[in-house]
Formats: structure tokens, C-alpha cells, sequence
């Protein structure tokens, strides 16, 4: 049997330290085994990470996000890349997080330095396949990615 698992300070101080050394700005910590059906993390986010717009298309891959720490941007989009919503997602705000059904187009940006977010999907993990990106959005390494992002920051200014 595995051991309660705490969600806490310590917790939050060591994923924010991972993310600010991880080149890509992130770090998740699993409270799932991967077999599971339900999978829950915990991800220190960093200003520098890209969090391109993307949907799930699987029935059964709604996503639950809840910032724990520090402030996301949420930026929805319909087929077309036009944004439908903007929400600024804040630990203890006035909105802390979004339940999302299948196929919605959204993409975040960090707000605030160190920030902790908590994710919940079904399972098992499967990465961006296609039909998921955004066509309009470059991906993650991609030629356009800092314009990119810094669009989407400013649209939280």
C-alpha cells in the first residue's frame, strides 16, 4: 500500500526549485501510479515555460487544474485561434482553477515565479497526438515559440 502522500510547503519549495533548474521551466511530481486510472500531479511552473494551446480529444480526458501557489494565465480558443476566454487562475483568488471537457483548445502561462498547480485526468498518459495541437500555435521548440508566448502573456497585461 503507498503512503499518504502530503501536499505542502516542502513539497511546493522542491517543485519550484526542480522547475527553475529543468530547461523546459517545469517539473511534475506524480501522486499516481502510471497503470492507474486516474492520474494527479503536482507541476512547479516557471515564467520561462511554454504551455502551447492544445486539446484532448478522448471522451474521457476532461482535465481538472487548480493552482495551489502563484497565478497562471488560462486562455481558451475556439478552431480557429481566436480566444473565447481569459482567466487569471490564482491561488486563493477569486478563480483558482477550470474543469475542462474534452476538446477544448487552451493553453497557460505562468504569472507569477514558482508557481504550483495541481492537474487531474484520466489515465493512461498519452502525449499531444494529432488533431490536438494547435494549428495556429508553434509547438513546443518550434521557430516562433517566444513570440508566441509573449502574445499570450500580453493578453493578461
Amino acid at each position: 500500500m503507498r503512503q499518504p502522500a502530503f501536499i505542502d510547503q516542502s513539497l511546493f519549495a522542491e517543485l519550484a526549485a526542480q522547475a527553475a533548474a529543468n530547461p523546459r521551466g517545469r517539473q511534475h511530481h506524480n501522486f499516481h501510479e502510471m497503470e492507474e486510472p486516474c492520474h494527479r500531479m503536482a507541476v512547479g511552473l516557471q515564467p520561462s515555460t511554454y504551455i502551447p494551446p492544445h486539446r484532448h480529444l478522448s471522451d474521457g480526458k476532461a482535465e481538472t487544474l487548480i493552482v495551489l501557489k502563484g497565478r497562471l494565465g488560462l486562455l481558451l480558443f475556439d478552431e480557429h485561434g481566436v480566444v473565447t476566454d481569459r482567466r487569471v487562475l490564482r491561488a486563493g483568488g477569486d478563480c483558482l482553477g477550470v474543469d475542462l471537457a474534452p476538446g477544448i483548445y487552451h493553453g497557460l502561462v505562468v504569472l507569477e515565479r514558482d508557481s504550483i498547480l495541481f492537474e487531474c485526468k484520466a489515465g493512461p498518459y498519452r502525449p499531444v497526438g494529432e488533431g490536438e495541437h494547435a494549428h495556429w500555435a508553434p509547438r513546443e521548440g518550434e521557430a516562433g515559440v517566444a513570440e508566441y508566448q509573449a502574445w499570450m502573456l500580453a493578453q493578461f497585461d
